[in-house]
């Protein structure tokens, strides 16, 4: 195994961030990233850091950047969209789920220490 070597080839991906603004000021983002792999002709979304400020929840503020977020992952004909959530908030895996967004397995992650 020593002499196989780890080949690097260069993908590309494209990311959108959505913002909804009242006064100038952030009151809702998600980060969107369109990402393709050589199991599927097709790309597919990564849906990421969802946010809404406190006093603009339950208000449509999510749900649009959500709908939108699916608008475009069509419209850049991906095959799915994946949107990551904590275990704990239940919150978010209601509203996803009232969305249409299904439980499909868990997220593994390491987090790296900063350079």
């Amino acid at each position: 195994m020593q002499n196989i070597k780890i080949i690097q080839e260069k993908l590309t991906a494209k990311g959108i961030k959505l913002v909804i603004k009242e006064k100038k000021k952030e009151i809702g983002r998600v980060y969107l990233y369109f990402l393709n792999n050589d199991l599927h002709k097709k790309p597919f979304c990564y849906f990421e850091d969802l946010f809404v400020a406190k006093n603009f929840r339950r208000k449509g503020v999510g749900t649009r950047l959500v709908r939108e977020s699916i608008k475009l992952a069509k419209k850049n004909k991906c095959y799915k969209i994946v949107a990551t959530s904590r275990h704990f908030n239940e919150t978010a895996h209601v509203f996803y789920k009232w969305l249409g967004f299904k439980n499909h397995g868990l997220e593994f992650r390491v987090d790296l220490p900063h350079a």
